[in-house]
């Protein structure tokens, strides 16, 4: 239920939790975050104060909520995103709970690799079939279905729960008529649709399970472990997607997958050794740093 606060009280809590933020070592503009995220505040007013005469603001908490909610920010990590219950991506706003990962900045690029590839070939890849493979809060099919307006969509998740996410987000976002839910590991749900798929992208989880403990308190106590772990050496699920993509590319169909950085070159290579990829590539994050790589079935 929605409650109002007063823009004086409001002013004075945004004051205490900078404060608290600066003394906790917590990035200070996490918490006008929050507040975009629980108030229709924009950054521009948050940051000049000119709220501050407002009698009524809505807030989807009240003051002592809000107090609650930025404590466990501070004293247990809880990430912001998983406090506010949604995050910006590309232009989407999307809901998050910790049965999704939060979507980082890093694979939006996902989108644009995809757009940029399906340019360079001859296939009509802005139609056909094309899949998301652990879509998790539903991103990446978001980003395809609003990319290529003539395709159908596929989001694949092994977690029910993730999958109530996905399809709040198509919902919100108005693609929910574009994209089909399938519950299921990796290709498994897709058997009608061997030989048929255009695209297959993935954001896999891809850490190794001794470095899952030794990320940031937010990731390690926070975000869903079965989205992160990779198995042993972080590469089992991108060996699983390499092994069985081709019986569900259709000839030239583009295999296009999110890693860790520094494991490009070994994916390369399971790509090469596999015989039946072509036009094999990597592909560089915000960072300057190998951290997609792309591929197609032989013709």
């Amino acid at each position: 239920m929605t409650k109002t606060v007063s823009g004086q009280a409001l002013f004075q809590w945004r004051q205490w939790a900078i404060e608290l933020a600066k003394e906790n070592g917590v990035d200070t503009g996490e918490v006008d975050w929050l507040l975009q995220g629980l108030t229709p505040l924009k950054s521009l007013s948050l940051r000049l104060g000119t709220y501050q005469t407002q009698i009524d603001i809505p807030v989807k908490a009240s003051l002592s909520e809000l107090t609650e909610k930025w404590h466990q920010r501070i004293n247990s990590r809880v990430p912001v995103q998983y406090l506010a219950g949604e995050t910006p991506w590309r232009h989407f706003s999307l809901t998050v709970t910790p049965d999704v990962l939060i979507p980082r900045p890093e694979t939006e690029l996902i989108i644009n690799i995809a757009e940029m590839l399906a340019a360079q070939t001859s296939i009509t890849e802005s139609a056909g079939h094309w899949a998301d493979l652990g879509t998790g809060s539903g991103v990446i099919a978001l980003g395809l279905a609003h990319t290529f307006p003539n395709a159908t969509i596929h989001a694949v998740d092994i977690s029910p729960q993730a999958l109530k996410i996905a399809q709040h987000n198509a919902q919100k976002n108005h693609l929910a008529h574009r994209i089909t839910f399938h519950q299921g590991s990796w290709l498994t749900p897709l058997d009608h649709l061997k030989g048929q798929l255009t695209g297959i992208l993935s954001n896999p989880p891809y850490i190794p399970t001794q470095t899952v403990t030794t990320l940031q308190p937010e990731v390690t106590h926070h975000e869903p472990h079965l989205a992160l772990d990779g198995g042993f050496d972080g590469l089992d699920c991108l060996r699983t997607l390499v092994s069985t993509s081709l019986d569900y590319l259709i000839p030239g169909g583009l295999w296009l997958t999110e890693l860790m950085v520094g494991q490009a070159s070994t994916v390369v290579s399971l790509l090469k050794t596999q015989g039946s990829y072509t036009h094999i590539s990597t592909h560089l994050d915000l960072s300057g740093k190998d951290r997609f790589v792309s591929a197609r079935k032989a013709l």
